[in-house]
């Protein structure tokens, strides 16, 4: 089974000397007190907990997986103990208002832990994962007896919360909801319907659970413009904060995935609970992006925790697996063959993942920092801060998970047939990891989302606000040492904008256009936002090496990987390039018909 060592010198480098996260907080009124040192001992108590205590229930969590039973769900052993120690531990309340009991640090570092614990254990993580979401829509859109009742308890961990949208008929869509709210004399509403896929949706881990769920008011007009959001706790909350009477919402089963089995994902059924509206009527689906866009990023890391993981998995294994010698001659000649990372093949292989790894960590963290910025800056820093996120959370929702997935396949490939048993914990990965590409929107919808909401409909702008960005850094390390890494980048950047605007064009004469090109859209602009980070990444240890005379081999690391993901991995933008630009007209116009089995 894979052990979970988290990347702690990494998460470092990242923080402190790419992202220089220090320095930004003291300039930030919110964040004063997470100074380089506090976050370093976050980071450690962190790891340990991740590594100790939720790592080693990952694969009986699969194994066992959740019981249903009308009573309620309870959850695999030791995942209810894990938990009670979460939360008195503090770790919920970390990066959350002081207000409502919060230890108001920097939501990166909530990202930062939400990484370490995902990766040791991601079904476990979904439980409290989840809470976040429904904090910040509580808190953005709640009344002030709303945020009493709720937020304290959500803070502390001593609820959990939900997410609440899909239906049977109704996915991505959500326009197509049935889900029914009617208002009662009390000021409540009476909440029916039946919601599935409900992460975390029931469990024995806390005494209540607060589902944020949306819902159509009698007189709502069709579509996306008439749902209103509700909350809807299973058990009802008295005005002196205690538990009331059981609310009408049961779990009528629970699923059964292909991965994920620790985490319980439930079928609800709302027998006219009650419930309260959040915000202003039919206008749900805009207050529910508060959480979508939180629960987006923290899926993003999904991508990149299954990528760490399956990387960590497999080089374990390549430094210790004999198999055959090396094409250069003998490396391990005293043994019966060499090990497996001699082979240039098993190289690639690993180098990708580690480069898809090392890279989504410094995109992620780099959004969770422009998530901060938005809430604790000046008017200009948060409207720019928020156009990059508006920007990049569809490519980190998008490109993280589906190379995540690839890195996690990676991972079994290395093991060879061992990898395909379920002893070694490798397919466990490749399992839970492939749900990654699917919820909080798939990779089509957020595609379309970057390609026609963010890209073409902000004509462009919000797309030259980040080029810009990468044409100040290059135009900083041109002509240097740099330059390696600099020219490239530069060159994608520039031939980034030349796309996005021949699709542009294209898409004025057939809609059909943008969604034929967006798939390929989002991977492309994916591989060239790694590559800034990258960049980046690879200026700083060369900068470090020429200014230090102890041991380098982590920045010595960071160059050669740099290399190959700008030598092995950029260069599949050409590829993306000729697909995105070869029209609508090879996938549209077969005849419906023609389709045949």
């Amino acid at each position: 089974m894979t052990d979970y060592k988290a990347p702690v010198r990494d998460m470092r480098f990242v923080i402190n000397e790419v992202l220089e996260s220090g320095k930004l907080y003291q300039t930030l009124p919110r964040f004063e007190e997470a100074t380089e040192d506090l976050m370093n001992a976050i980071l450690e108590e962190g790891a340990r907990f991740a590594e100790n205590v939720l790592a080693p229930l990952n694969r009986n969590g699969d194994e066992e997986g959740c019981h249903w039973a009308a009573e309620g769900v309870t959850t695999p052993e030791g995942f209810k103990a894990a938990y009670r120690q979460y939360v008195d531990n503090g770790w919920p309340a970390l990066a959350a208002d002081a207000e409502h009991g919060g230890q108001g640090m920097p939501s990166m570092l909530g990202i930062v832990v939400t990484e370490m614990a995902g990766t040791a254990n991601w079904s476990w993580n979904m439980y409290p994962g989840l809470s976040h979401g429904a904090v910040n829509t509580v808190e953005t859109h709640g009344d002030a007896g709303q945020k009493k009742k709720y937020l304290t308890k959500l803070v502390s961990g001593e609820w959990t919360g939900t997410m609440c949208l899909t239906e049977s008929q109704c996915g991505s869509d959500l326009g197509l909801l049935r889900t029914k709210a009617e208002p009662q004399s009390d000021g409540s509403y009476s909440i029916t319907g039946t919601k599935i896929f409900i992460s975390a949706g029931e469990h024995d881990l806390t005494e209540n659970i607060v589902h944020i769920v949306l819902a159509r008011l009698p007189d709502a007009p069709a579509g996306t413009k008439g749902i209103s959001l509700f909350i809807v706790p299973k058990f009802n909350v008295n005005e002196d904060g205690s538990l009331g009477e059981r609310n009408a919402v049961h779990c009528a089963s629970i699923e059964e995935k292909m991965g994920i089995h620790g985490n319980a994902t439930a079928v609800l059924n709302f027998d006219g609970a009650k419930g309260f509206l959040i915000a202003e009527p039919n206008r749900g689906l805009n207050a529910m992006f508060t959480f979508m866009n939180v629960a987006r990023i923290g899926t993003a890391i999904q991508g990149l925790a299954h990528a760490e993981l399956s990387f960590q998995g497999a080089l374990s294994y390549a430094r210790d697996r004999l198999a055959m010698r090396s094409l250069t001659g003998p490396k391990n000649p005293d043994g019966p063959a060499d090990p497996i990372i001699v082979h240039p093949d098993v190289r690639r292989m690993l180098l990708t993942q580690k480069a898809f790894a090392e890279g989504s960590r410094a995109l992620l963290y780099f959004l969770a920092q422009q998530g901060d910025i938005m809430v604790a800056g000046t008017e200009e820093q948060a409207k720019a801060a928020d156009d990059l996120m508006s920007l990049l959370t569809p490519i980190g929702k998008a490109f993280v998970t589906e190379v995540g997935f690839e890195a996690a396949n990676h991972g079994v490939q290395v093991f060879g047939g061992h990898g395909f048993i379920r002893e070694w914990g490798m397919e466990q990965i490749v399992r839970d990891a492939r749900i990654a590409t699917l919820y909080e929107g798939t990779t089509g919808i957020q595609a379309l989302d970057l390609i026609g909401r963010k890209v073409l409909g902000s004509g462009g702008k919000l797309l030259v606000g980040f080029t810009d960005i990468i044409s100040a850094f290059c135009d900083a390390y041109s002509g240097t040492e740099h330059a390696e890494f600099v020219e490239p980048l530069r060159a994608a950047k520039d031939e980034w904008t030349e796309v996005s605007m021949k699709i542009g064009e294209a898409a004025m004469g057939d809609a059909n256009e943008a969604g034929a090109a967006a798939v390929d859209y989002i991977m492309y602009s994916g591989y060239i936002t790694l590559a800034y980070f990258w960049a980046r990444m690879a200026v700083v240890a060369q900068e470090k090496i020429a200014a230090s005379d102890e041991d380098v081999s982590f920045y010595q690391a960071k160059i050669l990987t740099a290399r190959f993901y700008f030598e092995r991995l950029l260069p599949r933008t050409e590829s993306l390039k000729v697909t995105m630009l070869a029209g609508a007209g090879n996938l549209m116009d077969m005849p419906e018909e023609l389709f045949q089995l």
